[in-house]
């Protein structure tokens, strides 16, 4: 198995029983964090995490003012993907700075979480 696939199987196995993923919302605007891709120019990506604890350790510089948000799975599939879609928006699972994370597509990922969601 390859570190992308590994590092997706964990965040997959983690989200399964949760039914939660998590980003960085800002707590005066309510906007989300999206920043340029490592892979890609011109290109947004959107990190999520699989936990709390995990997205919370970036809420320090100039995300200082952010807070870690919970989104259901049914809430992404729902409400999240179409917005999404939208705005090209790449999705970054389990984002660390200095670009060592998997950047998805946002329908692989959907799909991902479409197939682990408890209905």
């Amino acid at each position: 198995m390859t570190e992308n696939n590994s590092s997706s199987a964990d965040f997959i196995a983690a989200v399964k029983s949760t039914q939660i993923i998590w980003a960085l919302q800002d707590t005066a605007s309510e906007g989300w964090v999206v920043l340029d891709s490592a892979n890609f120019e011109d290109t947004d990506v959107m990190p999520v995490w699989s936990s709390c604890e995990l997205a919370k350790n970036h809420c320090i510089d100039e995300w200082q003012d952010y807070a870690p948000m919970p989104i259901t799975l049914a809430d992404w599939l729902e409400f999240w993907v179409e917005d999404l879609a939208n705005d090209n928006v790449l999705i970054g699972i389990e984002w660390r700075d200095g670009g060592e994370y998997l950047e998805l597509e946002l329908a692989e990922f959907s799909e991902m979480l479409a197939k682990i969601e408890n209905l």
